[in-house]
């Protein structure tokens, strides 16, 4: 018998592909016994494989929830703007949650989670999963322990991937800020997050700067079309051509995630008649494709973060600087270069454990919370709700400061919310 009991509240690409794949795996000691899905195709799919009848099997989310309890923890991994009142609720049927970031699209929310969470006590996580990647855990170890002295600045890049982007931020679910999240915190709460694991205080002052300047019709090749694959000349030599990003990934992600058929003739079909064949020029984005973010942290600490579209290679990147020595990493080289000042000698580190999505940070994070939930013991989370509302409100704050051009107080904007939402 499982240690812990799940159910599902979405079995899209995180809450099937990554969480629900591993428990299929039996690298997690847990089963699932409730599933929510709009998508009959992925409902009865998840439903088969993890043996959920057909009574704990809805359509929508509501539904699943006004059943009562039907598990001992609750995935949300819903899209994003559907989050708030998901694990609001969920909470209040006595849920362990497991809620995928971001915690909401509106900051006073993420505010509100985070008090419930002090409140209630119980299992309250989010899946910052970057806290959970031997990659990252390196870096915290080696920081904590005085290797490079005293922290002084952090240089770090979200280096996006520019197929990642076109699918995620241009064609895909995450492409307006108006309709959701604005970038940097739907792709980077991660980082903000880790940032300020890392810093190890509170963050102080923030500011913030990008645009969104390339994915827009004043930049369409002659030639080009409104879809890839029906009315463009130039889709065969297209970096951006969605037969071939999602041909390539046939099988995978991100193919999967639009079509559930993954037949040569659904892709075609997906690409033709779907939102992710349009020609990324000739979309209805407007979220930024670079942005750059400095924080100041208490102590003196600063980060300077950068995330862009225009990259080769998905990857994160990392530099330590700290009083007596420095620290550059890669995440998916999985490589930590440690140097001391003074010293000519360069110590590598290549983490262990590091296979996997997110650089094996998926398992560890599901793992930690099948246990809390178990055992009753939320100390057992490494990335407490309660704990994560800050890295929110810094990407919150950085969106503020790059529409307004100005500064922003963290302490001053989290009471500027808190006051508003008194006021209401």
């Amino acid at each position: 018998m499982s240690a812990c009991t799940l159910a599902l509240i979405g079995a899209g690409s995180r809450g099937d592909e990554a969480y629900g794949r591993l428990v299929e795996s039996g690298a997690v000691d847990a089963a699932f016994a409730a599933v929510a899905e709009p998508d009959a195709g992925r409902r009865s799919s998840f439903a088969a494989r993890h043996g959920i009848p057909a009574s704990r099997c809805f359509a929508d989310w509501r539904d699943l929830l006004s059943a009562g309890r039907l598990a001992d923890g609750l995935l949300v991994c819903s899209p994003d703007g559907a989050h708030f009142e998901q694990a609001r609720s969920g909470l209040g049927l006595g849920y362990g949650v497991l809620l995928e970031k971001p915690m909401s699209n509106d900051p006073a929310e993420c505010l509100t989670l985070g008090d419930l969470a002090r409140e209630r006590g119980g299992v309250f996580m989010i899946c910052h999963v970057l806290r959970y990647s031997p990659f990252f855990g390196a870096l915290k170890e080696r920081l904590d322990s005085g290797e490079i002295g005293e922290l002084m600045a952090i240089d770090h890049c979200e280096n996006i991937g520019y197929w990642h982007f076109a699918h995620s931020f241009v064609r895909g679910n995450w492409r307006s800020a108006a309709g959701g999240s604005p970038l940097v915190l739907a792709k980077s709460s991660h980082d903000m997050d880790i940032l300020l694991w890392l810093a190890g205080r509170d963050c102080s002052r923030v500011a913030s700067f990008g645009s969104l300047s390339y994915f827009g019709e004043a930049r369409a090749p002659r030639g080009s079309g409104t879809r890839c694959a029906t009315d463009c000349g130039i889709e065969s030599s297209c970096a951006y051509s969605a037969r071939a990003i999602y041909m390539r990934s046939r099988g995978s992600w991100p193919s999967n995630v639009i079509s559930v058929g993954q037949g040569i003739e659904d892709i075609e079909k997906a690409i033709s008649e779907g939102p992710y064949g349009r020609c990324v020029f000739r979309c209805d984005n407007d979220v930024v494709d670079h942005q750059s973010t400095v924080l100041e942290f208490e102590g003196g600490v600063t980060a300077a973060f950068s995330l862009s579209a225009f990259t080769g290679r998905i990857s994160r990147t990392i530099k330590l600087m700290g009083s007596e020595g420095e620290i550059r990493g890669d995440m998916e080289k999985n490589e930590i270069e440690i140097a001391r000042h003074g010293s000519s000698r360069r110590r590598m580190i290549y983490p262990g454990g590091a296979s996997g999505s997110h650089g094996g940070g998926d398992l560890g994070l599901l793992r930690d919370f099948v246990r809390a939930v178990a055992t009753g013991d939320s100390s057992l989370a490494r990335t407490r709700a309660e704990d994560s509302v800050q890295g929110h409100l810094m990407a919150f704050a950085a969106e503020e400061s790059r529409k307004a051009k100005l500064v922003v107080d963290l302490r001053a904007y989290e009471a500027g919310l808190r006051a508003r939402a008194r006021a209401r």
